[in-house]
């Protein structure tokens, strides 16, 4: 029954934090991370990673990204594709030739530096998500640049991780047609699924004579996509993301968020938040401690600078694009997963494991402060 006791500790601290946070000026997401990291094996040991809270946190960040889905103002999405494009990949050169040069100059492999490089391009905004939530401004401008971008981002740094196994890591032949055939398979599937199986399957099963039929069938596509996308090699997150953008275009759309909401945020979204800062163990990092701060800085400024020359080149103006580079410095689960899997086929040294993943949450941590400041700037600035 320990897991009992573990959520009473999530459920509890991280709704204290992030009302502490709130007090303090700061986005309430940013305490709740800090919970995870506290609570875990790098401070008091309270909560252990194991089964339980993976499979719980695996299906937050999946409902909060199929809430923002059913957010997005479609409209808005679609004009902003080619400044999402621009921005994924300005996020994406920046950081893969800083982490390059970091490899290099730390005395890594050529192969291990390239990995380095790919690590740092990774994005997972479902943590922007959240703040941008938070402030209503996930259907503006920045906001709708900022999750296409994502989508983008996935995809090409998927396909450079491909790469880089196929030629340099340990395992089986990857074949770069099959990997990109695959990415647009999903878009066919998910795109048509969407226009024509989503709104027939909500048609079917909401007016089933059980209980919460509606949500019931929202769940079953949300997850029905995710699951698709993995199978594709595409992040589970995005196919959630898709599938909210498919519901959102039916009439069942204010329904799914009223009831979704209270069943995500009262316990599976708070637990994902805390497996963040689970993953961080100080553990042999003071040999790397130059390291550590040399890789973050990059993190963060590489991938500021990168999106927001995206965003620059394609219109937004300085403070906008200073606010869209922001929004895709955090790379959280996204590059948790591909550190590990940098480890297993030999692209990640094993004793630089746990510095990358403290870069990669310090990173996570950094975002949901900078995008309340940027987003405030100009009101604090005209009241001064």
């Amino acid at each position: 029954m320990e897991f009992i006791f573990y959520l009473v500790l999530i459920l509890l601290f991280t709704k204290l934090a992030g009302d502490l946070s709130v007090r303090l000026g700061q986005p309430a997401v940013l305490g709740k991370l800090i919970v995870g990291i506290v609570l875990g094996p790098a401070v008091l040991g309270w909560i252990q990673e194991g089964e339980f809270i993976h499979y719980m946190s695996e299906i937050g960040v999946l409902l909060l990204m199929f809430i923002a889905g059913l957010e997005t103002d479609l409209d808005q999405l679609r004009k902003n594709w080619k400044s999402a494009f621009a921005v994924a990949v300005g996020g994406i050169v920046l950081p893969f030739f800083g982490g390059l040069a970091i490899g290099e100059l730390f005395g890594f492999a050529y192969y291990n530096a390239l990995f380095m490089g790919v690590l740092l391009s990774a994005t997972s905004v479902s943590i922007s998500v959240q703040v941008l939530k938070d402030m209503n401004k996930l259907n503006s401008r920045e906001g709708s640049t900022i999750l296409g971008a994502a989508v983008v981002d996935d995809i090409l740094v998927v396909i450079l991780l491909a790469v880089l196994m196929s030629f340099f890591g340990t395992g089986a032949e990857i074949s770069l047609g099959l990997l990109i055939g695959k990415k647009v398979l999903f878009f066919v599937v998910a795109i048509v699924a969407g226009w024509f199986l989503v709104p027939l399957v909500m048609k079917v099963l909401a007016p089933l004579k059980v209980t919460e039929a509606t949500i019931t069938a929202a769940l079953v596509v949300c997850f029905s996509f995710a699951y698709f996308a993995e199978l594709m090699g595409m992040a589970g997150i995005i196919g959630a993301f898709a599938a909210g953008i498919a519901i959102s275009q039916t009439p069942f759309k204010h329904t799914v968020e009223e009831k979704l909401e209270p069943i995500a945020y009262s316990i599976f979204v708070p637990i994902f938040f805390v497996s963040i800062g689970l993953s961080v163990s100080f553990t042999g990092v003071g040999s790397q401690i130059g390291f550590v701060i040399a890789l973050t800085l990059l993190a963060v400024v590489t991938k500021m600078l990168g999106g927001g020359l995206g965003a620059r080149l394609t219109g937004f103006n300085n403070r906008s694009s200073a606010i869209i580079g922001s929004g895709m410095i955090s790379r959280g689960e996204v590059a948790l997963i591909i550190a590990a899997t940098g480890l297993q086929s030999g692209l990640l040294l094993p004793e630089y494991f746990t510095s990358a993943i403290i870069v990669v949450i310090v990173t996570t941590l950094v975002t949901p402060p900078l995008l309340k400041y940027l987003f405030r700037e100009p009101a604090r600035r005209g009241a001064e």
